[in-house]
């Protein structure tokens, strides 16, 4: 179970953007790991490092590549446990958030080293990841579909970023067929009312019609959908958020009055989640509209967490979430994303394992979400291969078991 050769590469991600392979030799076993990329990212979040300059427009990553194969060649010749792996390199970094070597490096060399011992046990990768996790039963996720592209990830007027589907059904297969169906309704009916330019899509597949209000976008959907799913949304407050109060539909909002919006949006359209509803520092907001809504609508923390025990735990302590939205690259190991993923499971939250706007076509997160129990995955729409990836993974990982 040596370690014989570890290598690192720039490769790109669905947005034409560099990003950091890592490739782990272990014995014979040869494994690799591709890292995504965020647009709308928590400011608490690892360190995603960038080489600056004028290559790529300064978004290169040569740096994270050489720190990567320079703390590979650290550990060849070395046998870990992935905890202790993981721990390895973050007594290197010396920086949780890691600033030194960058959590694209590292979460490139975990991931891979993951894949490796999974293969060089000859069990699936999410089954290596349930041992990980202390955990026996394999659990499919319910898919996370994104229908309505807004905020960072179009270039619309909508600022609320995303509306997103849980397809219902007996199986994952059954919820995939429901969401397809429901994407290709959607298509028809907005090419139908807005013209063909009403289908572009948005990085991560949902469309991008010309909606400015948040209601009508919900209203548009809810009458595609007809029962046949429940709607959440990716509110994504930060991005609009600026010296104290909020901008919407180009409007000075305040946290009371958004409040309001939320509780009057979630009772109307019955919505199943709400992700990130107020600015990332605001752990009262989030707690308040939880305590409105709790018994029907999950409070979804993103920006707010990003993925880090001391905030997970910080919005326990303060009643602020009910759900966490997990990222591997917001933390940069394996290790950290399960030990964020059980302290919130350990809590009596759900937990919603998730892709980034600027993903790859390394479905690591399909296994990831199955091996410690997801209760969802949100990956996109069933559109663009980086996203379908994880989907097509979920399907083969629902008839092998």
């Amino acid at each position: 179970m040596r370690i014989t050769k570890v290598k690192a590469r720039q490769v790109f991600d669905s947005r034409g953007t560099p990003t950091v392979e890592a490739e782990v030799h272990v014995g014979s076993t040869v494994a690799s790991a591709i890292v995504p990329s965020g647009a709308s990212t928590g400011i608490h979040e690892s360190l995603e490092l960038r080489d600056g300059g004028t290559a790529y427009h300064g978004k290169g990553v040569t740096k994270a590549v050489a720190n990567a194969n320079a703390v590979g060649r650290k550990l060849v010749g070395h046998k870990y446990t992935q905890k202790d792996f993981d721990g390895y390199l973050e007594r290197l970094e010396g920086d949780r958030h890691k600033h030194l070597f960058g959590a694209n490096a590292d979460l490139a060399l975990s991931m891979a080293y993951c894949r490796a011992m999974a293969q060089y046990h000859h069990v699936p990768l999410y089954r290596h990841v349930a041992s990980l996790c202390g955990k026996k039963r394999i659990q499919l996720p319910v898919p996370a579909m994104n229908m309505i592209n807004g905020g960072m990830h179009a270039g619309t007027r909508l600022d609320f970023q995303e509306c997103l589907l849980y397809p219902k059904g007996r199986s994952f297969a059954d919820m995939m067929r429901t969401g397809v169906e429901i994407y290709w309704d959607m298509k028809a009916a907005l090419k139908k009312k807005y013209g063909p330019l009403a289908t572009n899509v948005g990085d991560e597949g949902g469309f991008a019609p010309p909606f400015d209000m948040i209601e009508k976008a919900l209203l548009f959907l809810d009458g595609v959908v007809k029962g046949r799913a429940k709607i959440g949304l990716d509110v994504a407050a930060s991005s609009f958020y600026k010296n104290g109060s909020y901008k919407l539909c180009g409007k000075k909002t305040d946290t009371a009055q958004l409040l309001r919006l939320h509780e009057r949006i979630i009772n109307r359209f019955k919505l199943a989640s709400v992700e990130d509803p107020f600015q990332e520092e605001d752990f009262v907001s989030f707690g308040q509209l939880l305590a409105k809504v709790r018994n029907k609508c999950l409070i979804v923390g993103d920006d707010l967490l990003v993925t880090q025990t001391d905030r997970i735990q910080w919005a326990i302590d303060q009643n602020s979430c009910n759900c966490l939205l997990l990222k591997l690259n917001q933390v940069g190991t394996v290790s950290e994303a399960i030990d964020a993923g059980l302290l919130a499971q350990e809590n009596g939250w759900k937990v919603m394992v998730s892709h980034r706007s600027g993903d790859t076509e390394d479905p690591f997160i399909a296994d990831f979400a199955c091996g410690i129990g997801a209760d969802f995955i949100k990956s996109g729409a069933p559109c663009r291969s980086e996203r379908v990836a994880k989907y097509n993974r979920l399907l083969r990982i629902e008839e092998e078991i």
